[in-house]
């Protein structure tokens, strides 16, 4: 298959590295000079000349939505995959013009958080604590941390929209988030002007107590969450690739690039059962932005289907 990723940063790296792995002839769009040979500085030349029929949207956060617009005016119809989180702020829907658009939360593929899921969805659920934290400079190496992204409010930094994948397996495993209330902002001397640190209580469907902890600042890299049950605890630990039932260990094998492989098989595929639809894309951003809202005013905010 013919397939497109549009910027070229460290995700969209990976993005092409993996699809011409799986076998596919990639290309990207970026407005840097690169080494790789299929390169077009616009979308709409890389669709005219390309002609993809499966594109993904790695550029920067606050670009999504032009480069989605884009996409469509340029004739694209073919299917769509845009990276976590879908847009900086806001909850617009995509124009309807491609076969199918999803949003790029890769870590449902991870094998070991697919059967935290199957064992939790036969138990009640009485709380779940949840741990995400690393430190910001070690995140790309020879990259100066203070000139990513990450470090830029303004250009969809922060942990809340880098770590928002908690936000949606979360959701996707416990049900849609019912009130928020939250405590966040710069608290370290990162030299950056995005939030580094954020403390969220949750509501869900299922659950009605859910902690979650997201920093920039941990030198311990830890992705943890805890679920306390009807039948005893299920610890799931996302860096060791393991999880815990009462005293039982299950350890998964899992390569740096399983979740990617794994999505643009079921993206390219057709497998809609475990990717992220663009109606829990933009709930994820209702969240984010609920979030923001009980961190800057001190109080519960509640989901508006509510």
């Amino acid at each position: 298959m013919k397939t497109l990723v549009v910027g070229y940063g460290s995700i969209g790296k990976r993005h092409s590295s993996v699809l011409n792995n799986l076998g596919h002839d990639t290309a990207i769009v970026s407005r840097r000079d690169s080494k790789n040979p299929k390169q077009f500085r616009n979308i709409t030349e890389a669709v005219k000349l390309f002609n993809p029929s499966y594109v993904v949207i790695a550029s920067r956060t606050e670009e999504h939505y032009s480069n989605i617009e884009m996409l469509a005016d340029a004739g694209f119809l073919g299917k769509l995959l845009i990276e976590k989180p879908l847009y900086r702020k806001g909850s617009k829907s995509p124009p309807k013009v491609f076969s199918s658009i999803k949003v790029a939360f890769n870590l449902r593929f991870h094998p070991a958080l697919l059967r935290f899921r199957e064992i939790v969805s036969e138990r009640n659920v009485y709380a779940v604590n949840v741990y995400v934290g690393s430190y910001l400079p070690n995140w790309r190496p020879n990259t100066d941390y203070r000139q990513s992204y990450s470090a830029i409010y303004s250009q969809g930094g922060g942990v809340l929209r880098d770590l928002s994948h908690e936000l949606d397996y979360l959701t996707w495993i416990f049900g849609p988030w019912k009130k928020v209330a939250a405590i966040g902002g710069h608290f370290s001397n990162l030299q950056i002007d995005s939030e580094d640190v954020f403390l969220l209580l949750l509501t869900t469907e299922k659950v009605k107590a859910i902690s979650l902890n997201m920093n920039y600042i941990d030198t311990i890299p830890r992705r943890e969450v805890i679920a306390l049950t009807n039948d005893g605890t299920v610890s799931l630990d996302l860096i060791q690739n393991t999880i815990q039932v009462n005293d039982r260990i299950e350890t998964f094998n899992v390569s740096r690039n399983t979740t990617y492989e794994a999505q643009h098989i079921h993206m390219i595929g057709g497998n809609n059962e475990i990717l992220c639809d663009i109606e829990e894309g933009l709930a994820n951003m209702c969240l984010i932005e609920a979030a923001e809202n009980a961190a800057r005013l001190g109080k519960w905010i509640q989901a508006l289907n509510d």
